[in-house]
């Protein structure tokens, strides 16, 4: 088994891979070896701007032999693809989320993986960040007694307002569902274990949407998927929850609350990693807040979490599976959508084990 720090290479310089960049060059426990995209102009610009050494096409990088996990923070519809390559190549994959644009292409990667022995690893890892770990401490703890069901809610007008390439959230395998819906539903199933099955409805406000900034601004773009989704979950535990995924709110809003038997939990953003983390009990007029514990180091600690587990043997949180759980969710949603019946989902998953809670991406432990 080797040793010491894990070397890894990303693939795809584009809106997301600032924060990457900026904590995995400074997490010990990982070496980005190099920084690949089809643009192999952008690729060598953001290396230059983080100290990394070696840029260049996503084959160049799959060619390094010390690279071991190769994130992949391609567009969605590269997803599969790309893991897929590097799987090819010998390397764990780490990817941004969803696993792929559909249940066939996740299958696919976990399959190519699991023939070859190897770790997938997927994003959101939001919610191994203080707050929803703190969160998840907290059910498991009984605060709000039995839990009894979730409501979660993200709003907004959608992401052309400050995106200067938005088009790519408008088609099959994104909008908000596909999009945003990760992060809720990553939450909801560590807290209160898989799901079981989904109903929902959805509608397409408008066909075309407006760049908002940039070069492009001013600029119309298709729209191929629904733009507002509102389901009903059933999770295998007993519990159930509400979610509504919508681009067509001018209302932004973000709501995460498990309710209990004793008391409701007001969960953080599941797209941070800090607080606040609130309580209400019955009687009681206002929220009152509970400490967090653990990381806020932000986007990148999963891959550190994959990173010791390659080294410890053991498993990692942001697992290929949960990933794959999640899209197979996404999927019912959608197929619910379409066809207005309640679609059953695979239950088989484990709950990630939760973080300790001194857990630390900063620290040197390789």
């Amino acid at each position: 088994m080797s040793t010491g720090p894990v070397g890894v290479a990303i693939i795809g310089a584009g809106n997301i891979s600032g924060q990457y960049l900026g904590n995995l060059t400074e997490f010990p426990d990982v070496r980005v070896l190099a920084l690949a995209d089809i643009d192999e102009a952008r690729a060598a610009q953001a290396a230059g701007e983080y100290g990394i050494e070696v840029s260049g096409s996503p084959q160049d990088a799959f060619a390094i032999p010390e690279v071991e996990i190769v994130v992949n923070l391609t567009i969605p519809a590269a997803h599969a693809e790309v893991a897929l390559a590097a799987l090819r190549a010998g390397k764990h994959v780490y990817g941004e989320k969803p696993l792929a644009l559909d249940v066939a292409g996740g299958r696919a990667v976990l399959a190519e993986a699991a023939e070859r022995g190897l770790k997938v690893g997927n994003a959101p890892d939001t919610f191994l960040g203080a707050g929803i770990q703190s969160a998840l401490r907290a059910v498991a703890a009984g605060v709000i007694g039995e839990p009894v069901a979730a409501t979660s809610a993200l709003e907004s007008m959608g992401p052309e307002g400050w995106h200067p390439n938005p088009a790519f959230f408008y088609v099959e395998g994104a909008g908000p569902l596909f999009d945003m819906g990760p992060y809720y539903l990553t939450a909801l199933v560590a807290a209160l274990g898989p799901v079981s099955s989904v109903a929902a409805t959805g509608r397409k406000s408008r066909t075309t949407r407006v760049v908002g900034s940039g070069p492009n601004a001013g600029a119309t773009f298709p729209v191929e998927v629904p733009t507002h989704v509102s389901a009903l979950l059933e999770f295998a535990g007993g519990c159930g929850a509400s979610s509504t995924f919508s681009f067509d709110s001018p209302a932004f809003k973000r709501v995460l609350e498990i309710g209990g038997t004793e008391a409701t939990l007001a969960l953080p953003d599941p797209n941070t990693f800090g607080g606040p983390l609130l309580l209400r009990k019955p009687g009681e007029e206002e929220w009152s807040e509970l400490p967090i514990e653990g990381t806020e180091a932000g986007r990148g600690i999963g891959v550190v979490d994959m990173a010791r587990a390659l080294r410890s043997g053991t498993g990692h949180r942001a697992s290929g599976e949960l990933g794959m759980h999640v899209l197979d969710v996404m999927a019912a949603i959608s197929n619910s959508v379409a066809d207005g019946a309640f679609q059953k989902v695979a239950a088989d998953l484990r709950k990630p084990e939760p973080l300790p809670v001194a857990w630390d991406p900063r620290e040197a432990t390789l």
